[in-house]
């Protein structure tokens, strides 16, 4: 992973393959931002005028290169937009920062060094600096013939995909108690979103539940975490029907993980419960054509509680935090669920499955029920679930649903203050009569419309009594095929872990919300 540092070298002297400054959009053009004083004045103080004859603006995300002048010891300087320059006396927004560090780290691949000469006034500036850069130099090169995961065949990786190997943060005070635990946090936080990311990319026929299960158990020993795993017998024993009705068509049976993070003063516990479907065909209930290429990153949710634990393991946090991963991996075959088979639940209630492809509500629901069962402060699950919320909120925000106003409030501010976009959704209680069946207790699919908020209904059948819950339905955030932006790379984001380890921190701090 790239190296993070504090350095009190200044951008003039630190020596690096470039020195990296940030540029913003001002009322009569582009304003250079704090930070690059010594590279505008090596310029002579034309900085901003060299960089819009090069065409540039200061638009949120645009990078411009351009050869060093005299006077600075790194021969690159890269130029990242920040968006409109704040108002005088506020600074700069540090979700603007954790972009633009992304953007020029992504842009320097294949170098050895840079130096982020970007706006640091505090420690929270110089972390977001060090998130974002950690996060933009991802890469996923597992699988290519001349990657780093790989190399079997004697061939050497040409460097060109090789992330930027060093980041130092230039103004950071090294010395300083809070800029060092700020970035260490950094370090610590990106290091298992891109944990995260790894495992939403890897493809399903090397991932499936039991290997999941496995990554799960080795990260436990790593970090002093305890779990537990229960295979397909521990399963049927003890009566999880939808992760086995789910998993009963693949040759690759179900798993639910219980991995927890414990601390001794502890007085309060989070349950994080994620979706872990390795693979999603949709089941007897086929995808369409065109559905299917990306059905690997329907573990995103198991994806993200799993990191968010071993964060807060790794951060030492005051909070015990226990992380359920329903692995289930869905699949056609003569021994698949049917729709309008009538499965019985770990919690006791019967559902009649009415499509196979509304699976992951299945497997969450006898997670949900387990969680319960051990009373904790809150519950919050997190899952790849609906179509219907892409629809509704796109591909870059997630949508919350809550059985509490006030714990729904609470994460959607969470989810903003660390840069996640988010939506609070409503849970009409009309729409729980579209799930009335005539079978069973309920069945896995209701109304059409507002498909999103059913999916949630359903959900909230399967939590413990006066237990507050949050579902987080990442759906649309968790998988980017664009062009990468950002920090957010293509393939695998790690949607929610960032608002998953806040809330644990918050939770910690007895500010649970």
């Amino acid at each position: 992973m790239t190296a993070l540092t504090l350095s009190t070298s200044s951008a003039a002297t630190v020596r690096a393959d470039a020195v990296v400054v940030g540029v913003a959009k001002g009322a009569k053009g582009v304003v250079v931002a704090p930070g690059a004083e010594a590279v505008d004045k090596a310029f002579g103080g034309k900085l901003a005028g060299v960089l819009e004859t090069l065409g540039a603006n200061g638009a949120e995300g645009e990078v411009t290169k351009l050869p060093a002048a005299d006077g600075l010891k790194t021969p690159v300087v890269l130029a990242v937009g920040l968006g409109d320059a704040p108002a005088k006396g506020d600074g700069y927004d540090h979700e603007a920062l954790r972009r633009a560090a992304g953007s020029a780290a992504r842009a320097l691949a294949g170098s050895k060094k840079a130096g982020f000469a970007l706006p640091v006034e505090d420690a929270e500036a110089a972390a977001a600096v060090g998130e974002g850069a950690l996060l933009g130099a991802y890469t996923f090169t597992a699988f290519r013939s001349n990657g780093a995961g790989n190399g079997k065949n004697g061939k050497k990786n040409d460097g060109k995909s090789a992330p930027l190997a060093e980041v130092a943060i230039l103004g950071g005070k090294p010395r300083d108690k809070e800029f060092k635990a700020a970035t260490e946090r950094a370090q610590a936080l990106a290091a298992e979103i891109n944990r995260a990311r790894d495992l939403i990319n890897t493809p399903s026929n090397a991932l499936d539940p039991k290997s999941f299960a496995a990554e799960a158990q080795a990260a436990a020993k790593e970090f002093g975490l305890k779990v537990e795993v229960l295979d397909e017998k521990a399963l049927k024993k003890g009566g999880y029907g939808g992760l086995l009705g789910v998993g009963q068509g693949s040759e690759a049976p179900p798993r639910l993980v219980r991995i927890a993070h414990t601390h001794p003063k502890a007085d309060k516990t989070l349950a994080l419960v994620g979706k872990g479907i390795t693979y999603d065909s949709g089941g007897i209930s086929l995808k369409p054509a065109g559905h299917n290429e990306t059905m690997k990153c329907d573990m995103s949710g198991a994806a993200a509680v799993f990191a968010a634990v071993v964060t807060a393991a790794r951060l030492g946090l005051e909070v015990n935090v226990t992380g359920w991963l329903a692995l289930a991996e869905n699949m056609p075959s003569g021994s698949a669920t049917r729709p309008g088979d009538v499965l019985t639940m770990y919690s006791g209630k019967t559902v009649e499955v009415l499509n196979t492809d509304a699976e992951g509500r299945l497997v969450l629901a006898d997670a949900l029920t387990r969680a319960s069962e051990e009373e904790p402060d809150a519950i919050v699950d997190v899952a790849t679930l609906t179509g219907a919320m892409v629809l509704a909120l796109g591909h870059r925000h997630f949508g919350i649903m809550a059985n509490d106003d006030a714990f729904r409030t609470s994460i959607h501010e969470i989810a903003e203050e660390v840069g996640e976009q988010s939506w609070p959704m409503p849970m009409p209680e009309h729409l729980r009569k579209g799930m009335d069946s005539p079978v069973a207790d309920i069945a896995n699919m209701g109304d059409r419309m507002g498909g999103g908020l059913v999916a949630g209904l359903f959900l909230k059948e399967f939590i413990g009594e006066g237990i507050p819950w949050a579902h987080l339905d990442i759906a649309g955030p968790a998988f980017h095929e664009g062009s990468p932006w950002g920090y957010t790379p293509k393939g695998g984001t790690g949607s929610a872990v960032r608002t998953l380890v806040r809330l644990a921190e918050r939770t910690a701090a007895g500010d649970l919300g």
